[in-house]
């Protein structure tokens, strides 16, 4: 199978490279640093992958380069909260999914032959937030910041149909392992300063990157999957729990919250993303016989931290 690959040198996409390139699967790369991308992937170790430079928000001779590949995995996004949220931000958040997409769409559009799946990410950020509410993939969207990305995002996606493409959505979790928000949050915790940000009560919709790179080739090689899955563990729990379970693991207190106040004044309203969550069930996944190796927030943590 020959793979198209956005987002690659990110924290799933990485993973997901080394995956598909052990099983001998050939990777295409689209890469804005053609040269970070051939460190991160040296031909020595990776003799069937190839880097293409790209421009993700134009159109471009790079989009040839989709023809003849079997699939395309789009990965590719601005970090959400890394930053203050200010209007030339949630622009770069907006326009990198969805312009990002289009070109992606049109790319396939002109292909030919043409793959035969696009993989598309979006993020459990399409329901809203709530303590109170559970959600699954036949939830409606919510009406906040993040929701409008995710439908703008996943509009984009679902005109790959239109030329007779198979597409899979993963509205995709807290994504758990040796690096992304885990890694951030386990500093606190060695210093003997942990503890739950904001309430603790917000709930923590999660996925072990593991599983989230099975998930992703299990969606390009079942040509049964089609349409919306949500890529998270069957088992969320709050924030308090994530925290104490931290603190078990790694034999250190988890007393110390982090006031919601500390959070808004270095994030700005970006820090929603931690403050608030969203219980979301991955009924789709499960009943299309997906099967976890970490169901639970320990399981997961505990083969994270055995990394460390």
């Amino acid at each position: 199978m020959r793979v198209a690959i956005t987002g690659a040198t990110g924290f799933v996409g990485s993973r997901l490279v080394e995956r598909l390139t052990e099983e001998g699967h050939s990777v295409l790369v689209f890469s804005r640093n053609a040269a970070r991308a051939r460190q991160t992937f040296p031909s020595t170790r990776f003799p069937n992958l190839e880097v293409v430079e790209y421009s993700p928000l134009e159109s471009g001779d790079w989009q040839q380069r989709i023809a003849g590949c079997d699939g395309v995995v789009n990965l590719a996004g601005a970090p959400i909260a890394e930053n203050r949220w200010t209007p030339e931000r949630k622009k770069e958040i907006l326009e990198s999914r969805k312009i990002g997409t289009q070109k992606i769409v049109e790319a396939i559009g002109r292909a030919e032959p043409k793959p035969s799946v696009l993989v598309n990410s979006s993020a459990i950020g399409y329901y809203g937030t709530s303590e109170t509410k559970t959600f699954d993939e036949t939830n409606p969207p919510g009406d906040d910041f993040l929701a409008q990305v995710c439908q703008a995002w996943e509009a984009e996606a679902e005109k790959v149909k239109e030329v007779g493409t198979r597409l899979v959505i993963l509205r995709t979790g807290i994504v758990l392992g040796m690096g992304g928000a885990l890694a951030k949050m386990l500093l606190p915790f060695r210093l003997y300063a942990g503890g739950p940000l904001g309430s603790g009560r917000q709930w923590f919709s999660w996925i072990h990157r593991e599983d989230l790179v099975n998930l992703i080739i299990k969606a390009l090689t079942q040509p049964e999957m089609e349409g919306v899955f949500n890529a998270t563990a069957p088992h969320p729990v709050r924030m308090s729990e994530l925290c104490q379970t931290l603190g078990e693991v790694m034999n250190r207190p988890s007393w110390l919250p982090v006031p919601d106040f500390a959070l808004e004044m270095l994030l700005g309203d970006a820090a929603q993303v931690i403050l608030k969550g969203q219980q979301v069930l991955p009924k789709r996944t499960q009943a299309s016989g997906f099967e976890y190796q970490y169901s639970t927030v320990r399981q997961a943590v505990e083969d994270v931290l055995s990394q460390a």
